[in-house]
């Protein structure tokens, strides 16, 4: 499969401040991809390099084979990027916005594709509407329509999803999901982690600058994350020694362990079984993003 973005060494200094240390990856066409870190970590940094908008002091990137900062127009014509701030022109209604958006790329007469982005964000009430008239979260609709008009093989979603509501985020997401299967590459940053744990296939995180993790998002949970055993027992039973030292304490009434594999489940039953202590409520909770990224940060 080939390279749909590519970071090479990248450095980007603010005076005394490296907000990216030597980064590199690879993202292959076709990806859902996270790009995770705690607030400054130089995500939005990072995507400023890629989108043109912040010159990189060392390194490259290419986004399909095109280098941004030497073959600016090109590489930029193959990107859509939903920013996370909220950036809009006050004098234009949604639709007109849209037609302007696709002018810059040299498209024209598009209004069919116009109105399937508009029906998918649910945007088709507001078309004539200006933008000075719209709510916040209309508004990073618009954001993402914007991003969209001109087909752009690579998109990229700064925090889409900050401040709206639910219903936008179940459409936005079945959006990104029929594009990525229809082969365009999704670079997603997001403070919500359940959403990347179900869209992306791959991860990297950042801190401080620097990428402490690049690997598929299956691996990530399996190397810091387990499944949750949780049990409640009679008030004043006393579990076993060796099941005490196991144990990961009491959580809202709930003795907890935290498996390494799955199969230890039966284990823990069994001696809860020979001690004659009986279960009330048992939950068993599948490995958790939120989870193996704190634990990973903190390694």
């Amino acid at each position: 499969m080939s390279v749909a973005v590519s970071i090479s060494g990248v450095v980007k200094r603010f005076g005394a401040l490296m907000a990216l240390d030597h980064v590199s990856m690879d993202i292959e066409e076709g990806e859902f991809f996270g790009l995770l870190g705690p607030n400054g970590a130089g995500k939005t940094t990072l995507i400023s390099c890629l989108a043109g908008l912040s010159r990189a002091d060392l390194g490259s990137i290419r986004v399909l084979g095109y280098d941004v900062q030497s073959q600016y127009r090109e590489a930029r014509r193959r990107l859509g990027v939903v920013p996370q701030e909220l950036v809009f022109d006050p004098f234009f209604s949604v639709r007109e916005c849209l037609r302007f958006q696709s002018g810059y790329y040299g498209i024209r007469d598009n209004d069919a594709w116009i109105d399937e982005i508009l029906a998918n964000l649910d945007l088709t009430a507001k078309a004539e509407t200006n933008m000075r008239r719209l709510s916040g979260g209309m508004k990073r609709r618009v954001l993402v329509a914007q991003a969209l008009v001109h087909k752009p093989p690579v998109i990229v979603l700064d925090e889409p999803t900050a401040g709206v509501d639910v219903e936008l985020r179940q459409n936005l997401w079945q959006f990104m999901r029929r594009l990525n299967r229809e082969g365009h590459t999704i670079i997603l940053t997001t403070h919500y982690l359940e959403e990347a744990e179900s869209l992306c296939g791959r991860l990297a995180l950042l801190k401080d600058g620097k990428v402490i993790a690049l690997e598929s998002t299956a691996s990530l949970l399996t190397r810091f994350s387990g499944h949750t055993l949780a049990l409640r027992i009679p008030d004043g039973a006393a579990l076993p020694a060796d099941l005490a030292a196991l144990s990961s304490g009491v959580k809202e009434g709930f003795q907890t362990f935290a498996l390494t594999e799955f199969a230890a489940v039966e284990g823990i039953l069994a001696r809860l079984r020979e001690h004659g202590i009986r279960i009330d409520d048992m939950r068993v909770s599948p490995p958790d993003l939120e989870e193996a990224f704190v634990k990973a940060l903190r390694q």
